[in-house]
């Protein structure tokens, strides 16, 4: 066995410059977004106290996905993406489709992301334009992917930090107040800060059914990117050592993170109050409670600090999956994307990445397809599912091939977990087609995947 701790430097050139601290960081940077700080609001006011059941659900989950992911890397560490193991398990069709899929979601939510850091970039500096803002963050994120994995490890890991830090600050806050009997004024419902306001009057479905099952695919897309931790592995020191422990403590992070913000957060504050005002982040109500007047301006570099570092982690991301997808195209024009620089970074492909990012400013300034970037990025979004349910697909394939390890890193009641997680994604996906925001992005993404998974079958038929 290849003991993977004792290698600087892979085989194709790539260093294992991420350490400990780096992939714990990582871990937490891709299960806490701007859905947390912002999209509270929204989450709370479709069903109530019983979003903390909609958050546990899902965060069990997540969980069982990443152990699955877990189990194939700590088998196969060497693997640059998770995708990798769609291709090796299941079909290379299969692999090519889905590196593909997410490649080209991982460039929107790039996309997506630059837009928001120039929004919160012109809360402080409404007159700068749009386009520079954009830029120059692109291009000092693309500067960090390019000059070493470490200097990307060591970026990741204070923009974590900034939310973590964030988050521990409205939860004592929010403990101070309950403790010492705080009521809030009018706009925040005369509320007496106390844990018993989740229970009172507790009801499942406030707001009816079908808004409790709505809000599981908002949940869904707002825990999305929890599986980026798994991409690191081929360029983590001693990935066996880090990798179980950083997954193990993703649900601990979920419970203190989510479940522990959603409950102070309902227990300051009338839940029908957040729910009057869905679009003002509930962080920034807690701390203008508390006296904090400087709230929103905080808040507001919480969260561009978080959009920076989601875009960071796309760039990333897509630059690892597109080095991936030039190795299995076998096609002469790919064939540049295979390098790896000095610095031990697939530049190349970073940077074609970061160069079709740049069109976010130039769709931004044209009014007649901002309906159409955000049905592309809604689909994009929905390919996700697609790819979990691929990957978990690959897991049971990897169960009964010679490649598992029976004392390795498993996944908990294996012959139980595994089918639920599957009909789990499913679930999800059916979700979509009941509200009417979501159900033709969800339609889209299907006809995509009838289409290009067709292609990419033909592509690899008949091929080992």
């Amino acid at each position: 066995m290849i003991e993977y701790s004792d290698l600087a430097i892979n085989a194709d050139g790539t260093k294992r410059g991420l350490k400990k601290k780096h992939v714990q960081m990582i871990a937490i940077g891709g299960t806490i977004g701007t859905g947390l700080f912002l999209g509270a609001g929204n989450s709370i006011a479709k069903t109530g106290p019983s979003i903390l059941i909609v958050y546990a659900i899902l965060g069990l989950f997540f969980f069982l996905m990443m152990r699955g992911i877990g189990e194939m890397l700590y088998a196969d560490p060497s693997q640059h993406t998770f995708v990798a193991f769609i291709s090796k398990y299941v079909s290379p069709g299969a692999g090519y489709f889905a590196g593909w899929s997410y490649w080209i979601g991982l460039t929107f939510v790039a996309m997506a992301e630059l837009t928001a850091v120039s929004t919160y970039v012109k809360f402080w500096f409404p007159t700068w334009q749009t386009w520079l803002i954009q830029i120059f963050f692109l291009a000092i994120l693309t500067l960090v992917n390019l000059v070493a994995v470490k200097v990307f490890g060591e970026t990741e890991y204070w923009f974590a930090m900034i939310k973590i830090i964030a988050i521990i600050a409205m939860i004592v806050t929010g403990l101070f107040l309950i403790f010492t009997g705080f009521k809030a004024p009018a706009s925040g419902g005369n509320t007496v800060a106390s844990f018993g306001n989740i229970t009172h009057h507790f009801s499942l479905f406030p707001n009816g059914p079908a808004m409790f099952f709505a809000a599981f695919p908002m949940v869904f897309f707002a825990f999305q990117g929890m599986e980026f931790v798994g991409i690191t592995t081929a360029e983590t020191e001693n990935p066996r050592g880090v990798l179980p422990r950083a997954i193990n403590t993703i649900i601990l992070r979920i419970l203190i993170f989510y479940l522990g913000a959603m409950t102070i957060i309902m227990s300051i504050i009338d839940w029908h109050v957040i729910a009057k005002t869905p679009e003002q982040s509930p962080f920034v109500m807690v701390f203008q409670l508390a006296g904090f007047k400087a709230a929103a301006a905080v808040i507001n570099f919480v969260v561009l600090t978080s959009a920076a570092s989601a875009l960071n982690s796309a760039i990333y991301s897509a630059g690892r999956h597109f080095y991936q997808l030039a190795q299995e195209s076998h096609i002469p024009v790919m064939s540049r994307f295979e390098k790896i620089s000095k610095h031990g970074v697939p530049a190349n492909a970073i940077l074609l990445t970061a160069t079709l990012v740049l069109l976010s400013p130039v769709i931004n300034a044209i009014p007649q397809i901002t309906s159409s970037f955000s049905f592309i990025t809604a689909v994009s979004s929905n390919m996700y599912i697609i790819v979990y349910a691929m990957t978990m697909y690959a897991h049971r394939k990897f169960r009964a091939s010679s490649d598992y390890l029976p004392n390795g890193f498993t996944m908990p009641a294996y012959s139980l977990t595994s089918p639920l997680t599957l009909l789990f994604f499913a679930a999800i996906y059916v979700s979509l087609f009941f509200q009417s925001d979501s159900r033709m992005p969800a339609i889209g993404a299907i006809i995509f995947t009838l289409i290009f998974g067709t292609l990419a079958h033909r592509k690899f038929a008949g091929k080992s």
